[in-house]
């Protein structure tokens, strides 16, 4: 049985008998704590189990522990978390992402206790689906390597306690997610071309990647920063040009000084060894060359 149908099976239903159904039906869950979503266990969502005695022991010694199952493979089932924070909303841009038919296939809906939702799909067999956020659009997913509270949890908001309800389940068959798809739709990155014969185009190319790293949100900044040094090391710019052009745009989005030039300086070192920063000799001298970084960069914390 699809494991996200049992999902929709447990909702209204007290937490310890839901814990045991989803157990019985072979998805593996943790308690998380009582009016939260914080693991119980020490271990988080990896002691989670399909040990009938486990589980009756751990609501045994907390009744009231919300239920969290392991997304990805552990499971069988990956999670499309709607967010609904302050202005951002992840409603608009999942109706857009279902217009363009990247959201079929799902098995049941949940409403979460903040207003948002969960859209539950089989996961892909064989393929590993890690975690992402697109936080601009509002939207996340969960994948191998993380979790969801599944129903019937409660959760308080705005001091009010509510449950993961079911919003409506799908008669039709389930259908595999394709993540990156999906992802790439919320939160398209720019696609330099693979190299610049002109250094005009080259400096264009970095002034837009530039323009996007400044843009990125909270959690997706180092990363997004890293991606874009590893492009213009692929581009044949120097790393102290690529310092240049990324520092101001990645201390708008929020990144420290010392971070900003040891994420390029990674970035360079996993693309071209070669052009990699070198570290200072006993005689506080770095080796020359047309791609070594500068004297003032290492001087200032690379």
């Amino acid at each position: 049985m699809d494991p996200a149908r049992v999902i929709g099976e447990v909702s209204g239903r007290p937490l310890p008998e839901s814990a045991g159904m989803l157990v019985a039906a072979g998805v593996p869950v943790f308690p998380c704590v009582p009016g939260g979503k914080r693991p119980a266990t020490v271990h988080g969502f990896r002691d989670a189990t399909t040990d009938p005695e486990q589980v009756t022991a751990w609501w045994r010694r907390w009744p009231g522990a919300n239920i969290g199952v392991p997304a990805g493979a552990a499971s069988g089932l990956v999670v499309v978390d709607v967010d609904v924070h302050g202005p951002v909303s992840g409603f608009a841009a999942f109706e857009r992402a279902t217009y363009a038919g990247l959201t079929d296939g799902w098995t049941v809906m949940v409403d979460t206790p903040s207003g948002g939702m969960h859209a539950y799909y089989p996961a892909t067999p064989g393929a590993r689906q890690p975690c992402w956020q697109a936080a601009r659009a509002g939207v996340d997913f969960r994948g191998d390597g993380g979790y969801v509270v599944t129903p019937p949890s409660v959760v308080p908001s705005d001091g009010e306690p509510l449950r993961y309800r079911v919003r409506t389940a799908n008669t039709e068959p389930a259908g595999v997610l394709d993540a990156e798809q999906l992802r790439d739709f919320l939160d398209p990155r720019p696609t330099p071309a693979p190299r610049a014969p002109v250094r005009l185009e080259r400096e264009a190319d970095a002034s837009r990647l530039a323009a996007w790293v400044a843009n990125r949100a909270e959690g997706e900044r180092n990363r997004g920063l890293f991606w874009a040094a590893c492009r213009l090391a692929e581009n044949g710019i120097r790393p102290s040009d690529a310092l240049d052009v990324l520092s101001a745009a990645a201390g708008r989005a929020g990144l420290a000084e010392r971070e900003i030039t040891a994420t390029v300086r990674s970035a360079y070192r996993t693309v071209h060894p070669a052009l990699a920063p070198q570290s200072p000799g006993p005689n506080g001298r770095v080796g020359g060359g047309s791609t070594s970084w500068r004297t003032a960069d290492i001087a200032r914390g690379l």
